[in-house]
């Protein structure tokens, strides 16, 4: 098993940065390697329980909190709005406005596409964006959430007209990271119990800031 790349580490949380293409946990009792499981037999050795405060898509890397109680997790889950919480995606093509807000509300279809509704129903989905940097087909973008829906960056971008690169269920043209190029890069919370601040950095990988390097 490859070993976990913790990020910051304490007697009530751990913190860690989640590749690519790795579940971070498996909506069934399938038996399919997930960062729960890893998390869950690195804290196993150290005689320490584990409990997931919140997910990111299996396509998605970058920051994943966790909670070594369960009394943290439910006041970290409590408070999770209320955190600051950036991201780094390419999107194609170029944005219309170097920053903006996407409200939407988001509803599921049958087949677990997230799309956005035409008609207002559906969960309101926040989300802040600005513009990076750009090349000839792809823009570099921050974003923040407000709110924490299922696929709610990569349907609002793609309702904006910049689906992120490699996101073929949002119908990307482009796979120039052979991967969905998204990646949560911070997150700032309260610590609930020590009421300290914390911040967390996962640096956005390489290929995506090469690609505006030129």
């Amino acid at each position: 098993m490859k070993k976990l790349d913790i990020i910051y580490e304490d007697k009530d949380i751990l913190v860690v940065n989640k590749p690519a293409k790795l579940l971070t946990i498996a909506d069934n009792k399938e038996l399919v390697k997930t960062l729960y499981h890893e998390v869950r037999e690195y804290l196993h050795k150290k005689k320490q329980k584990v409990f997931i405060v919140h997910r990111l898509d299996k396509d998605t890397s970058g920051i994943v909190l966790f909670a070594k109680n369960e009394k943290l997790k439910k006041l970290l889950q409590e408070n999770w709005y209320n955190y600051k919480r950036e991201y780094i995606a390419v999107v194609e093509g170029h944005l219309k406005e170097k920053k903006g807000t996407i409200k939407c509300y988001l509803q599921e279809s049958k087949t677990n596409q997230v799309y956005v509704s035409s008609n207002g129903k559906g969960k309101l989905a926040i989300t802040d964006y600005e513009l990076i940097n750009s090349n000839k087909s792809s823009s570099l973008v921050k974003i923040n959430i407000k709110t924490g829906r299922k696929n709610q960056i990569r349907a609002s971008m793609a309702y904006l007209g910049n689906p992120i690169v490699g996101d073929k269920k949002y119908d990307s043209k482009l796979n120039t990271f052979k991967r969905l190029a998204l990646h949560h890069t911070k997150l700032e919370i309260i610590h609930p119990l020590r009421k300290k601040e914390l911040v967390f950095i996962s640096n956005p990988p390489e290929q995506f800031l090469q690609a505006f390097s030129k």
